[in-house]
C-alpha cells in the first residue's frame, strides 16, 4: 500500500485526492494536510487523516509519498518541517519552484519529483509533466506515476530546464483555448447570431474538436487538412489565421514564449 500525504486539498489537491479515492487507494494509507477548516470538514467521513498541520499527524505515519499541493509562494514556510520523512519522495505541483528549491530546504540528498499538472485534472484529462533529481529511484518514479495518473497521462523529461516550456503549452494552455472560445463565440455574435447561441456553438464546437484529436489518433495538421475544402468557407477562414507574419501560429508563438519567460522569472 501506498502511503500519501497531501499537503495542501485546494482544487488540484481535491482532484487528485478524488481520483486516487475512486481508483481504490486504500483511505487508511492517506493523510491530507490543509488548514483551513471548511475544506478539511468537506473530507470528513473520506477516511483518509486529516489534519491542520504536520504537527497534529500521528507521528507513525510514515509516507513513501509527501505531495506538494500549495501554492508557490507558500512553499518556503510549509515545507520545512516534512524534512522529518527522509524516506520520502517529495512531489511537488508548485508552479515554478526548481528541484533546487526543495533541497536547499529538505536536504541535499532529498528525492524530489517536480510537476506541472493543468485544470483538465478536474474531469481526469489533465496532463502532467515530470522531472526528477538524481536521488529519485524506479521505485520513487512508479509511485510518482501511479498517483498523477489518476487524473490524466504523464510524461517525464530529463531536463529541467525545459519545465519552463512545458508550464507555457500545458499548464497555461487550456487558458488559450478557454480565450478562442470566448472570441469565437464573439465573432459569432457580431456576424449576427444570438449571443447564448453563439456561446454554445462555439464550446461545443471546441470541446468536440478536442474529443476528437484525442480519438482519432491522426496529428492536428491532418484533422485541419480532412477539414477544409479548397476555395471554401473554412479556407477562407484559414487564409487569415495562416497569415504569414501576422498569424495565429506567430501569435501563439509569442504567448508560448512570453509564458515561458514569466516562468524564469517567477523561478529566480
Amino acid at each position: 500500500m501506498t502511503r500519501v500525504i497531501l499537503v495542501g486539498c485546494g482544487k488540484m489537491g481535491q482532484a487528485l485526492l478524488s481520483g486516487w479515492l475512486d481508483q481504490g487507494l486504500d483511505p487508511a494509507g492517506l493523510a491530507v494536510i490543509e488548514p483551513d477548516a471548511e475544506r478539511r470538514g468537506a473530507l470528513a467521513g473520506s477516511g483518509v487523516a486529516l489534519a491542520a498541520s504536520v504537527d497534529e499527524l500521528d507521528r507513525d505515519f510514515r509516507p513513501d509519498v509527501v505531495l506538494l499541493a500549495v501554492k508557490p509562494q507558500m512553499l518556503a514556510e510549509t515545507i520545512a518541517p516534512y524534512g522529518r520523512y527522509a524516506d520520502a519522495v517529495f512531489l511537488s505541483i508548485a508552479a515554478g519552484k526548481p528541484l533546487s528549491f526543495f533541497t536547499e530546504r529538505l536536504g541535499r540528498t532529498a528525492a524530489v519529483v517536480r510537476a506541472m499538472p493543468n485544470t483538465p485534472a478536474a474531469i481526469r484529462r489533465g496532463i502532467t509533466v515530470c522531472v526528477a533529481n538524481s536521488h529519485v529511484d524506479a521505485a520513487h518514479r512508479t509511485a510518482c506515476r501511479v498517483l498523477l495518473e489518476a487524473v490524466g497521462e504523464v510524461a517525464w523529461i530529463e531536463d529541467e530546464g525545459l519545465m519552463d516550456a512545458v508550464t507555457a503549452v500545458s499548464g497555461s494552455g487550456p487558458a488559450y483555448v478557454f480565450l478562442m472560445a470566448e472570441c469565437l463565440a464573439a465573432a459569432g455574435a457580431r456576424a449576427g447570431l444570438p449571443a447564448d447561441l453563439a456561446a454554445r456553438l462555439a464550446g461545443a464546437t471546441i470541446a468536440g474538436a478536442g474529443a476528437l484529436l484525442a480519438q482519432a489518433g491522426r496529428p492536428p495538421d491532418q484533422l485541419r487538412r480532412d477539414v477544409t475544402s479548397p476555395g471554401g468557407t473554412t479556407q477562407a477562414a484559414l487564409d487569415v489565421l495562416m497569415k504569414d507574419g501576422d498569424g495565429l501560429a506567430e501569435l501563439m508563438e509569442k504567448a508560448v514564449a512570453a509564458a515561458a519567460r514569466r516562468g524564469r522569472e517567477l523561478a529566480g
